[in-house]
């Protein structure tokens, strides 16, 4: 898929300048940088969703776990201990 984009001279300038003395390709100094940022935003996209649908079930459910009891398993998960995710309660 061919895509075009619009640049101002001086943006095209720096971005040639870029290239040369980095020894790449316009191309590869743009692409680079849009699959990075399109690879962070669909993963943020899919936290996104994740935690909608963890909301949804929430709602349909009741179950849920409180701050407090969270923070002390990632504690010990952290620590390096084989702790087991805490029982949701409705």
């Amino acid at each position: 898929m061919a895509t075009s984009l619009k640049l101002d001279e001086a943006m095209k300038a720096a971005v040639r300048h870029l290239a040369a003395i980095r020894d790449r390709s316009v191309h590869r100094v743009i692409r680079e940088p849009a699959s990075e940022y399109v690879g962070r935003e669909e993963k943020r996209e899919a936290f996104r969703q994740a935690g909608l649908r963890a909301w949804e079930a929430y709602e349909q459910t009741g179950l849920h776990m409180t701050g407090e009891e969270a923070d002390a398993w990632l504690a010990k998960l952290e620590a390096g201990e084989d702790a087991k995710i805490p029982s949701c309660r409705g």
